[in-house]
């Protein structure tokens, strides 16, 4: 992964994550506003993934980002909202961790 599409990588997990945080805020306050933002943060998001998949190809930019995101927002879960993930669900995180490394680990071509 080149370090433009390391970039764009942090970029949109970064905005989906606001967006993910932004929809769990919104079912505990039931406020259209949020859900509007929410789901602006969802298409920008989106947008930027284009970017990225120019950048590092479809099968790398959106497992990258969607272990990125299962990872991150499983953290903003814990330390913002107090849910506590069961044990298959933090054993199927490493599991992710484990593959995006191997994904992203650089070859001999």
């Amino acid at each position: 992964m080149s370090g433009t599409a390391t970039v764009w990588l942090f970029g949109v997990v970064s905005v989906f994550l606001a967006a993910a945080s932004a929809s769990r805020y919104y079912v505990s306050t039931n406020s259209l506003a949020v859900l509007i933002f929410a789901l602006s943060l969802y298409t920008l998001g989106n947008l930027m993934m284009i970017r990225l998949m120019r950048e590092s190809g479809l099968g790398v930019a959106i497992s990258a980002s969607a272990i990125a995101q299962l990872v991150l927002i499983n953290i903003v879960a814990v330390t913002v909202f107090g849910e506590r993930p069961p044990l298959p669900q933090v054993i199927g995180m490493i599991l992710g961790i484990a593959a995006f490394t191997l994904m992203v680990w650089p070859s001999s071509r």
